[in-house]
């Protein structure tokens, strides 16, 4: 079952069963657009006199009811326990996911609150008029400390997959094509740097895997930002979620032709987010040391995303511009997503002459 075919049968079919299943009689439910990638058909709920909620059907095969019950679960503990999280809402019967068997496809619903606010980008990345920006960034860190905070006293009733139950030198051999051997190579020894690493209770737990300004909404009036988006949530190194916000960071300053001007605004910024994640939970001056080398796993876990899209969609693997960098990083062992290398392009920020394979 497709994209397409979910949405066919919504106002038909789906959408009157999942309204009686989770009490949304009165609401008015909108399709939201999918972007790349998407790998769930999502409509907002709204209602004079009530909270807007976020309905999410999951039409993919490559999930299965354990998935989604410990991604759930997470959520709803995080939300316990004082994190910034759109909370999980239970249906009619009580249960925090619900299924639906159209054709003999099995569809997984859930219902979120929205959280208060909007995007970043709808509001043009301005942040609060007459605030300065470090107070965003100080609050992306701590409410992310927040979470790992509350993660290291979580013991899961349905345990979430690890991160080598992914990423592992089997699965990158069969997704990655043989033409790209040196790519394929570079990939496994990164896993076998990481698979040195400390994973105690400190530094590794349930982290959030995809933590960025478009899974996140931000409270104009108040700079609070609540999370939502836990479809990747894996058990993994808490540093993954911090080096994805670095990430993020670059965006600010992505158009900076001077390479020195660039690394300054990065230890600044980067600065200001350690500030509040640390004012929620601990970090070891050891684990912090890896910053680079988990900005290159970000480099790999975005590489095999992009193969994963063109499997999922049916499609041949190409290289675009984009991925051909991504790929020029992690073969040519360039650090910091080559934000400082002289491969860097402020007139076409992160793209490389596509390649062929």
């Amino acid at each position: 079952m497709t994209y397409n075919d979910v949405v066919s049968i919504g106002d038909t079919y789906l959408l009157p069963v999942v309204t009686e299943l989770f009490g949304l009689e009165g609401y008015e439910i909108q399709l939201i657009p999918a972007h790349d990638g998407g790998r769930n058909v999502v409509y907002t709920c709204e209602k004079d006199g009530a909270d807007a909620k976020i309905l999410r059907i999951a039409f993919l095969p490559d999930r299965d009811r354990e998935d989604f019950m410990a991604e759930v679960e997470y959520i709803r503990y995080l939300f316990e326990h004082g994190g910034s999280v759109s909370n999980v809402v239970s249906s009619q019967k009580g249960n925090l996911l619900e299924e639906i068997t159209h054709n003999n496809h099995t569809l997984y619903i859930c219902l979120f609150e929205k959280a208060k606010g909007k995007l970043l980008v709808e509001n043009r990345y301005r942040y609060r008029e007459g605030v300065p920006l470090s107070e965003y960034f100080y609050n992306c860190g701590k409410v992310l400390g927040k979470l790992h905070h509350i993660s290291k006293g979580y013991t899961p009733v349905q345990r979430r997959y690890s991160f080598f139950d992914k990423f592992n030198a089997e699965y990158i051999n069969k997704l990655i094509p043989d033409s790209l051997s040196l790519l394929k190579k570079k990939l496994v020894e990164l896993l076998n740097t990481l698979e040195g690493l400390d994973t105690n209770r400190e530094s590794f737990g349930m982290l959030h895997f995809d933590y960025n300004d478009g899974n996140y909404s931000i409270d104009f009036d108040t700079g609070q930002i609540t999370v939502y988006d836990f479809d990747n949530s894996c058990f993994g190194w808490y540093m993954f979620d911090l080096a994805s916000i670095w990430g993020i960071g670059v965006g600010w300053i992505q158009f900076e032709p001077d390479a020195g001007k660039r690394k300054t605004f990065m230890d600044d910024y980067f600065e200001t987010v350690l500030a509040g994640y640390r004012s929620e939970t601990n970090l070891e001056d050891s684990m912090l040391d890896q910053l680079p080398l988990f900005i290159q796993v970000c480099v790999m876990e975005n590489i095999v995303d992009a193969f994963e899209c063109m499997r999922n969609n049916g499609e041949e693997p190409e290289c675009d511009e984009e991925l051909s960098y991504r790929i020029k990083c992690m073969e040519d062992d360039i650090p910091y997503k080559g934000f400082f290398h002289e491969i860097y392009s402020c007139e076409e920020p992160f793209q490389y002459e596509g390649r062929n394979m």
